[in-house]
């Protein structure tokens, strides 16, 4: 089922790069990422509310709750990046830079989670920057 989960993420980021150049001309990259983060707010709240699930923040331990807050961090800095760099670049340049994240996680995975470095995983992660390369290329 993960696969599944994970080819509609895709698809939604890609319309997220789609709508998300369209909405940033002529605005301030920063305001841009303001109201996106409010509708996003908005809309995973409410679903946490309407499944009962905000009685669950008592499990929460210590090291949710940091690695949390350094995952929100994380993601507040890469979409503000992300809208500043569709501010002057194009959307089909951008996009595949800024999904060079793929390549970078599986080698951080490998550092810090201890994740096996396959053969198939290096070879998958070199034609991730190579593509990237390719695109990103004018």
């Amino acid at each position: 089922m993960w696969f599944y989960y994970a080819l509609l993420s895709a698809f939604f980021a890609a319309l997220t790069a789609i709508f998300a150049k369209i909405g940033v001309a002529s605005i301030s990259s920063n305001l841009a990422t303001g109201i996106r983060t409010v509708v996003i707010f908005i809309m995973i709240w409410s679903i946490v509310l309407v499944k009962n699930e905000v009685k669950d923040i008592s499990s929460l331990t210590k090291q949710n709750i940091i690695f949390l807050i350094l995952s929100g961090l994380a993601t507040g800095l890469s979409w503000l990046f992300y809208f500043k760099a569709l501010q002057s670049g194009k959307v089909s340049q951008v996009a595949p830079v800024d999904k060079l994240s793929v390549a970078i996680v599986l080698i951080l995975s490998v550092i810090f989670l201890k994740e096996a470095l396959t053969l198939k995983t290096a070879i998958g992660a070199g034609l991730i920057i190579i593509g990237t390369i390719i695109l990103a290329i004018k």
